[in-house]
């Protein structure tokens, strides 16, 4: 069989096959994988019309095929996997076996994956097929044969468990009880306020258990979903909400020199970290390179030390988690790391994020693990936007952008509607000291931006 990178399908799908009687099939067989494939069949495929018994044993083959390739069936013990035989204990709750197996395909079989790559085409205005599911999913890293079926049987499933509604359409809320929230605070979340959902998006965003001074939170939270918050009603109205929901927990704060109270102290506290961070941790690395998967769950001060190591494969992976990191403070959207491919005419991005908030936005991310950004530097990222059709490049460095970059930059900018943020040592320093900074460094970027692309009236 080629590699894939999708769980092969074929003669597996709820289409073909019963999953809870395959189940009961695999348990009456164990330990003998011919008896397990002479059953499916007699089952499934002894009934097919002008097909010799070759053939229709190469049919039941390959429904154990697929039985393995989704981890259901264990092909060196021919039984069930522990995986198999969980779902075997749920085979009496229709609605749970498919959660369950739907959950294992999202989280652990390039699901997730699938599922952004369909939203996307969708967003582009474009018809799906399996063509094009294999071109963009490449373009992710993600890779099936040609010819292959792989997504379809993929599909065929997730719609069983109410992933998928019609055709391709997914449901928004299904998907995200299925990776982690489980139903009752998905409701609780549903049921927050503006505010009070905006506070705890970026209290995740800014990662670790804290403390964060409440006012900082509320500054990233105001910046990067655009919510206004009554400040002298922030503790009432979306603190102690927050508090008996069991997301946070607060700490008051000691009097500052006569000038009043200083803000709460907010901490994460297990439930957050359980119901929310741990599945989109899970979310994410299920779509990141191998090597950097481990660095997005270290607090920011921990990658930052790692981004002075004397392994230069070390910091270069260290700067790109804390890229990654800066990204997601303020909530956007990761589409791909390490982009190489048709997309970019070859060359290589480090990262690539997108955002969907008021308007669509494209962010292309360049790490630079030196001590001083030149001119080539911004101009290579500059040639890859027109192909990326990215709206803003984002250069993040350990060390100086130099002024012939930054100049070059500027000349840009001035003759486009590109934006090119630059973010040097010693923002780096700022953001770690305090994550809600990267809110001045935007700002800061953005209002030279303005004064650069001044209309003259």
């Amino acid at each position: 069989m080629l590699r894939s990178d999708l769980p092969f399908g074929s003669e597996f799908s709820p289409s073909q096959v019963e999953l809870t009687e395959l189940l009961d099939i695999a348990v009456r067989t164990k330990g003998d994988w011919k008896a397990l494939e002479k059953a499916i069949r007699v089952r499934y495929f002894d009934s097919h019309k002008g097909t010799n018994d070759y053939n229709r044993a190469k049919l039941a083959n390959n429904t154990k095929l697929g039985m393995i390739a989704y981890g259901i069936y264990d092909r060196a013990t021919s039984s069930l996997t522990p995986f198999g035989q969980k779902l075997n204990s749920l085979r009496d709750d229709e609605r749970a076996l498919y959660a369950e197996l739907a959950r294992h395909i999202l989280l652990d079989l390039n699901g997730m994956a699938l599922v952004q790559c369909v939203q996307d085409i969708q967003a582009a205005g474009e018809a799906i097929d399996l063509v094009k599911l294999r071109e963009w999913l490449e373009e992710r890293g993600v890779h099936f044969p040609r010819g292959g079926k792989h997504p379809s049987m993929m599909r065929l499933w997730l719609e069983k468990a109410g992933v998928f509604t019609s055709g391709w359409r997914t449901n928004e809320a299904r998907l995200a009880e299925l990776i982690g929230l489980s139903q009752s605070d998905v409701e609780a979340l549903s049921c927050l306020t503006p505010q009070q959902r905006a506070f705890v998006k970026a209290l995740v965003n800014m990662g670790g258990p804290g403390p964060y001074a409440s006012n900082d939170v509320e500054k990233l939270a105001s910046a990067t979903y655009g919510v206004k918050f009554n400040e002298k009603g922030l503790p009432k109205d979306v603190l102690y909400p927050l508090e008996k929901l069991g997301y946070v927990r607060l700490v008051r704060g000691t009097k500052d020199g006569g000038r009043g109270a200083k803000p709460f102290e907010v901490y994460s506290t297990d439930k957050l970290v359980r119901d929310i961070v741990a599945p989109l941790l899970e979310q994410m690395e299920k779509q990141t390179a191998a090597d950097l998967r481990p660095l997005l769950r270290k607090p920011l001060p921990q990658v930052v030390t790692e981004m002075s190591s004397r392994d230069k494969h070390v910091r270069g992976l260290a700067l790109e988690a804390f890229a990654f990191k800066l990204m997601r403070l303020i909530d956007l959207n990761y589409v791909a790391t390490r982009l190489r491919g048709t997309a970019t005419g070859g060359a290589e991005v480090d990262l690539i994020f997108e955002s969907d908030r008021l308007v669509f936005s494209r962010w292309q991310v360049q790490c630079k693990n030196t001590a001083r950004v030149n001119l080539d530097d911004v101009a290579k990222e500059v040639g890859l936007v027109h192909m990326l059709k990215s709206n803003v490049i984002v250069v993040v460095s350990t060390g100086d952008i130099g002024p012939e970059a930054r100049k070059y930059a500027g000349t840009v900018m001035k003759d486009s509607n590109l934006c090119i943020v630059m973010v040097d040592r010693a923002d780096t320093e700022q953001i770690v000291a305090n994550p809600s900074a990267i809110v001045d460094v935007l700002h800061r970027e953005a209002r030279s931006a303005m004064r650069i692309k001044k209309l003259e009236l």
